[in-house]
């Protein structure tokens, strides 16, 4: 959708971090934008960076994974600014530490926000963007641990491969519609995910006591002290965000230096393939499946020369 001037974003997570990165540059661009966060005192915070302006942003307090709560934040928006055009489903914690050492509440808040909560946010708002036939478009925030594993970060990496596949699914089964789909995977980024983490896990998914101490193993989760100067800025990414939903990008990355990392894994599932004549009945067969064998969503994919992202 190269026009979005006008048009109305419903972010998630969108009082810090990415998401207010993504409402600054939405709103800048001309953009109506409801920022939903769980925190009454992140959105009043958010809110500040506005009040001086003439952009049009509004908060709407909204738990993601409280589905009659999305119902009435989707109401909410459409009242003050009608139609909703993008929806950037970025909220997300970071429930972190060996698989050895989870439990099913560590389980259930991280596939409950990181995932339950772009569930929520497609079967609320897909319907309403199909209705008024107007050009939408959806994106959800994985991460570079939705494409290559990292240990320590299981609950993470599981949420953020399925905010992937869901996506992407979406796109293929969107084709032809009004609303199209892209899945953005960030790397570092100057985001508050440690400290929200904390602050928005309900009480009866807190655990009673720490996790067991792993004698011998080695927590491979990143060590306090690294160059947070390093770290993209909230505003680039949303500027890079807002470039992909324009170009309709399937795919949007934020950093270059995960090139190796796809690369590998890729050329690992490729070395995987039996190595023996294709039985050509099987393949007659799997074609009649259409895209389990060449899903041509992947061709919309294309870089744009001349730009470096």
């Amino acid at each position: 959708m190269e026009d979005v001037n006008g048009k109305t974003a419903f972010i998630t997570g969108g009082a810090s971090g990415m998401g207010l990165g993504m409402a600054k540059a939405f709103a800048e661009a001309g953009m109506k934008v409801v920022i939903a966060d769980i925190r009454d005192d992140a959105l009043a915070n958010a809110m500040k960076l506005f009040e001086n302006t003439d952009l049009a942003v509004t908060p709407i307090k909204l738990d993601v994974t409280d589905r009659a709560g999305w119902k009435n934040a989707a109401d909410e928006a459409e009242r003050r600014y009608g139609n909703i055009h993008v929806a950037a489903l970025n909220a997300g914690v970071g429930v972190l530490g060996p698989l050895q050492q989870a439990t099913y509440k560590d389980w259930d808040f991280g596939l409950a926000v990181n995932l339950g909560g772009v569930v929520n946010g497609v079967m609320t708002l897909l319907p309403r963007m199909l209705a008024h036939g107007e050009e939408s478009h959806f994106v959800a925030t994985s991460s570079t641990a939705g494409f290559s594993a990292v240990g320590g970060a299981g609950i993470y990496c599981t949420s953020k491969y399925a905010v992937a596949g869901l996506m992407e699914t979406l796109a293929t089964d969107l084709k032809g519609t009004n609303v199209g789909a892209s899945v953005f995977f960030p790397g570092p980024v100057e985001t508050a995910i440690n400290s929200s983490t904390h602050e928005t896990r309900p009480a009866h998914l807190k655990n009673e006591e720490p996790a067991p101490a792993m004698v011998g193993k080695r927590d491979t989760r990143p060590t306090p002290g690294y160059d947070m100067s390093l770290f993209m800025s909230k505003e680039e990414v949303g500027k890079r965000i807002l470039r992909g939903i324009k170009r309709g990008d399937l795919f949007i990355m934020s950093h270059p230096e995960f090139r190796d990392g796809l690369r590998a894994r890729n050329e690992a599932l490729l070395r995987a393939i039996p190595d023996e004549p294709i039985n050509e009945p099987r393949r007659d067969l799997v074609k009649q499946f259409g895209t389990l064998m060449y899903n041509p969503i992947y061709d919309t994919q294309k870089r744009v020369p001349g730009e470096k992202f």
